[in-house]
């Protein structure tokens, strides 16, 4: 816990965490399915096809909940919100295998997949029908399309039912990232001190604060993790893994985040060590760097993109970025770096579109 670098975030935030926590737990309903206390359930929430295209079909949220034997605080985890981001999907799995409900203080409500159709057909960034970003389009409409209806129901059956949310994520089919946590701050954000001992947990190397001050923040273009926010839930979103790969290192260090997740919110056992910093090979730091904020860089043009950065790193200003090439390999535009920061994650190419982001940049802490 870095208190130097964040004086605000104290123990009593951890204290307040498990005051309370000891009575005897209480059934929970999830979608019309009650789960009774000490027990788990498989659930199955449907999805309509949406009404704006016949090519798509039916389709359901696979959500695992795990109801403790003693009253406790529920925990929302949320994985596969882009289909092709797998190391959340079987981190999730992996996870899930080894929770006894009879050892859990509180209740764990975990979306095994949450956007079905983009992870069937291997689909980056958008459902394949609607051609939606999920992660665009919270809270949703109940009578959308099909992307708007699996954020409805992931907002008003899974968030609405959170103490605390996490998002997990990883660098998508074609995006390259260095391993992170992000945290939300700020005056409309909930129990920030809570979110940053829980994001810590995770021994992740990078530690990036977003910081929600205003009400357009949170609305515009609203993703899952700033639905969350505006229910009020304590929130982090995890990063780890790039290119859509399914690497068993960063799958176990999400895993490993999330068992000390559990521990920080007092849902399962005291932690006495974490081990995921190590799993985290070359995205490890012995240390873990903070920043506030990130910014985008966007292309201007259309065509083939040629990153000369693509592993986590600070930049100056002026750094080169990369070039973007015509459809006749001509160089059409040099991108730069127009802050210096640390990159975050980009594209790794080599298609492009133009006003596409190819990088986010991490600001330093200040």
């Amino acid at each position: 816990m870095n208190f130097k670098m964040y004086p605000w975030v104290s123990i009593v935030s951890f204290c307040i965490l498990l005051a309370g926590h000891g009575a005897s737990a209480k059934d929970i309903d999830v979608a019309g399915t009650l789960v009774a206390e000490g027990s788990r359930e498989d659930i199955i929430i449907p999805v309509g096809a949406g009404g704006n295209n016949s090519a798509e079909l039916e389709t359901f949220i696979p959500v695992t909940v795990i109801n403790g034997v003693k009253s406790g605080p529920v925990l929302a985890t949320i994985a596969g919100v882009h289909g092709y981001e797998y190391n959340s999907i079987l981190a999730t799995e992996k996870w899930l295998a080894n929770i006894d409900p009879s050892t859990l203080t509180g209740t764990i409500i975990a979306v095994r997949v949450a956007h079905i159709p983009a992870f069937e057909e291997k689909s980056i960034y958008v459902n394949p029908h609607d051609r939606k970003n999920l992660n665009r389009s919270f809270p949703g409409k109940e009578d959308g399309t099909q992307t708007e209806q699996i954020a409805w129901n992931l907002s008003n059956h899974v968030i609405a039912k959170a103490d605390f949310v996490i998002d997990l994520h990883s660098g998508d089919g074609a995006e390259w990232l260095a391993g992170f946590v992000g945290v939300y701050g700020g005056p409309l954000s909930s129990n920030y001190n809570q979110a940053m001992l829980v994001a810590e947990g995770f021994n992740f190397p990078n530690i990036v604060t977003y910081k929600m001050n205003t009400q357009k923040q949170v609305d515009t273009r609203r993703s899952l993790n700033r639905q969350a926010v505006a229910h009020g839930a304590p929130t982090i979103l995890v990063e780890i893994g790039e290119n859509g790969s399914k690497k068993e290192e960063h799958v176990n260090a999400m895993v490993k985040g999330l068992e000390e997740a559990t521990r920080i919110l007092g849902i399962t056992s005291p932690s006495t060590i974490n081990n995921s910093k190590a799993a985290l090979t070359s995205q490890s730091a012995s240390v873990s760097r903070y920043f506030e904020g990130t910014f985008s860089v966007p292309v201007n043009f259309s065509g083939l993109w040629f990153p000369e950065i693509t592993t986590g790193q600070f930049l100056k200003k002026g750094d080169t970025l990369g070039v973007v090439k015509d459809y006749f390999g001509n160089t059409v535009e040099t991108v730069i770096a127009p802050e210096s920061g640390f990159a975050l994650y980009g594209l790794s190419g080599p298609s492009v579109k133009q006003g596409q982001s190819i990088m986010t940049i991490a600001k330093e802490v200040k």
